[in-house]
């Protein structure tokens, strides 16, 4: 069913991000319908950028903000869609058409999409320079067609063409600060999410299939009210654990091992990012305790870490120095931790980042370095605390009772005015409350 209308914080996005940049037109496309065989279409999702500013969810569609010609200051909206087609919509569904685009989505003017070629000239006429990403939705070469074209119609002004920069920062640097109902959002996103892993906890047996677990958390994702995963699950039993990035999900869960769930669903444009590591049978074993208390306390420390005026490369370096002490005390590396620091030695066991920001990407826009310098962490940013303990099964030097172990721990957080809130907690974490839902 088609919204009859749509909240005004996309109006305030537009007008936030062109009052910075008064004099520049920005070149928005939407997301393509990608066909993956015949008539049959992959699931549509809309760009991040363009529904951030629009909240539009249709292809064929693009956005325009041109700087009034007027006098009067400001920006207008131009959105180009996909025209009414009683015949089309009767196979794919209403659309909102030109009319729409004006009544619900607040286009100061909208045009059909056939119309872009035509118009972009005129529009590009009112701005000095142009953000626009290259390579993007496939527009390259209309893109520049219609900056030749208003080169042209300078005449012998000696003119070149317009400047074209890249939105991703600017519309990133919007993206990054969450607004109260983008707050709201990703706890709902969180909270589902959080779900769907202790659902995983209390349901895992021995002898199913990794499959199996990742229906169950897909399944609790979409009645929950996610529309989509924000990302594929990763389901990985054993040594599958050990592949950061895992997609197969179709081995046999064995008892005595690990299973590590990478899964957050997308709740209206917002993802969770959530990794919990539990036994697939009852408990623990002895080394996998340790090595997970190992992880559990290095990751708090992250935690307590979080406030305003800090830096993710600070916590990263904390996170390893404590992790490093860990891996001296287990017995699995050996010397002196700020030799095996400075040569990352460490990374045999902790091969990646402790963070990345979260929001409408799993990966998230906005700088990390700004200024030549990591970033003073600030009210709003959400980001992920996520290390890990990898033994890889090409890893023979390492005790046997630590083979095949694979372990993550992520939380999703929010940099408060006063420090920090975990939108994730509701997944169990404590080795205690894990052993007493598979108990």
């Amino acid at each position: 069913m088609l919204l009859s209308q749509i909240s005004p914080f996309f109006k305030s996005r537009r007008e936030n991000l062109t009052k910075s940049h008064p004099d520049a037109v920005f070149l928005i496309p939407s997301n393509p319908d990608y066909v993956r065989n015949n008539d049959v279409h992959f699931p549509f999702r809309q760009e991040s950028g363009f529904f951030y500013l629009t909240g539009l969810e249709e292809a064929e569609s693009f956005l325009v903000l041109a700087p009034r010609r007027s006098g009067a200051g400001g920006h207008r909206t131009i959105l180009f869609v996909a025209p009414r087609d009683p015949d089309k919509e009767m196979w794919e569904g209403e659309r909102y058409g030109v009319e729409g685009a004006i009544g619900i989505f607040g286009a100061d003017e909208a045009y059909p999409i056939s119309e872009l070629d035509k118009k972009l000239p005129e529009l590009l006429a009112s701005g000095e320079r142009v953000f626009y990403r290259i390579g993007q939705m496939g527009y390259d070469q209309r893109i520049l067609a219609a900056l030749e074209s208003h080169r042209r119609s300078q005449g012998r002004s000696g003119r070149s063409l317009l400047s074209v920069e890249d939105p991703n920062a600017p519309i990133g640097e919007l993206r990054l600060f969450k607004g109260a109902e983008e707050i709201e959002i990703m706890r709902k996103s969180c909270q589902i999410s959080a779900k769907a892993h202790r659902a995983a906890m209390q349901e895992t047996r021995p002898g199913m299939k990794e499959y199996e677990i990742e229906a169950l958390v897909d399944f609790i994702f979409r009645k929950e009210g996610c529309q989509r995963l924000g990302y594929g699950s990763i389901v990985a039993g054993g040594k599958n654990a050990t592949c950061l990035h895992y997609r197969a999900n179709n081995d046999i869960l064995k008892e005595g091992e690990l299973l590590l769930i990478d899964a957050g669903g997308e709740y209206q444009y917002y993802s969770a990012d959530i990794t919990r590591t539990f036994p697939i049978g009852r408990k623990f074993t002895t080394a996998q305790a340790k090595a997970y208390d190992l992880v559990l306390r290095v990751q708090k420390e992250g935690i307590a870490m979080t406030r305003p005026g800090a830096k993710l490369p600070d916590i990263h370096k904390h996170v390893c120095e404590v992790m490093v002490d860990g891996l001296l005390s287990l017995g699995l590396l050996n010397g002196k931790a700020e030799e095996i620091i400075k040569k990352g030695e460490y990374r045999r066991f902790y091969p990646h980042n402790t963070s990345h920001w979260l929001g409408m990407d799993v990966h998230d826009a906005g700088l990390y370095i700004k200024n030549g310098e990591p970033r003073l962490l600030e009210p709003g940013m959400v980001f992920t605390i996520e290390p890990g303990f990898y033994v890889q099964p090409s890893d023979h030097q390492t005790p046997s009772e630590y083979q095949n172990i694979g372990i993550r721990i992520e939380d999703d957080i929010l940099v408060t005015s006063k420090g920090c809130e975990n939108f994730t907690q509701d997944a169990p974490k404590e080795r205690s409350e894990i052993e007493a839902l598979r108990g």
